[in-house]
């Protein structure tokens, strides 16, 4: 007995000390790589990084075999498409959005503006964020911050305060416990006037925002209902403030949301 508890204890100690082991510096290389920074050289990669040159090198190496890494012009470094297939197999994209879509492309026919789709990515509720799986948008929409695969503020956008009225009071109060960044002069930051944004959006079905991420736009979103599998979702539509129908944006946008749910529960 006391035979195999050593031999259980060598072989599982490595794993759970090892923290920086392959896996985690390979993590730490792909986090490097940003909106702003969708290409780094491998000096760029060591200084973020923070790993020896020739470490580096040899991660680096391995990742581009797997597909995990490309080559771009310039000596630089890519994230490979082998992340890319990989990532598509994901519910957030064969169940969440590829059955959203429809209803994505309803809202922009109704309304010829962006159409956001996000979920809650909240590996702790100080640390919460609205992770953006969808996107459709125009010539003539008006530009907006998001793209796919991209995080906002749950404070300061439409979908974020419909994701954020999908939470528990508990929930909540571990989110307001930190300081909220003002985005625009516009920009809620005050606990209790969130909890009151938090609860308009409760009582009318939707959440809005008024200039509080970008100058100039407005945003309605509503949350598509607990669905087993998925994180909490919401739906919503960017669009000018100048001549924005918020009520008639609500009602589109809370019926869409609620015939999506419908949907994915039925998957």
């Amino acid at each position: 007995m006391s035979t195999v508890t050593i031999t259980d204890t060598i072989q599982i100690a490595p794993t759970a000390v090892d923290a920086d082991g392959m896996l985690a510096r390979t993590m730490r290389i792909l986090s490097c790589f940003t909106a702003d920074e969708p290409e780094l050289s491998a000096s760029r990669l060591g200084a973020l990084t923070g790993l020896s040159s020739s470490t580096l090198h040899r991660i680096l190496a391995q990742m581009l075999e797997l597909g995990l890494l490309s080559r771009t012009p310039g000596r630089r470094y890519a994230v490979g498409a082998r992340l890319w297939e990989l990532g598509e197999l994901s519910p957030l994209s064969l169940r969440l959005r590829e059955t959203a879509l429809p209803y994505m492309s309803r809202l922009y026919e109704a309304t010829g503006e962006n159409v956001h789709l996000a979920v809650l990515d909240a590996p702790a509720p100080e640390r919460a964020t609205a992770l953006y799986v969808g996107r459709l948008t125009g010539r003539s929409s008006i530009p907006t911050l998001s793209r796919m695969g991209g995080r906002q503020p749950l404070h300061t956008t439409g979908v974020g305060k419909a994701l954020l009225a999908t939470q528990t009071g508990d929930w909540l109060d571990r989110f307001l416990s930190q300081p909220l960044e003002r985005e625009t002069m516009h920009s809620i930051t005050e606990p209790e006037a969130v909890r009151a944004e938090v609860d308009r959006a409760r009582a009318r079905g939707y959440a809005t925002t008024r200039e509080e991420m970008t100058l100039g736009n407005v945003s309605v979103a509503a949350p598509v209902g607990s669905v087993a599998g998925l994180p909490p979702t919401a739906l919503g539509v960017v669009t000018r403030i100048d001549g924005a129908d918020t009520r008639r944006l609500g009602a589109l946008v809370t019926q869409t949301a609620a015939d999506l749910g419908r949907a994915l529960r039925a998957f």
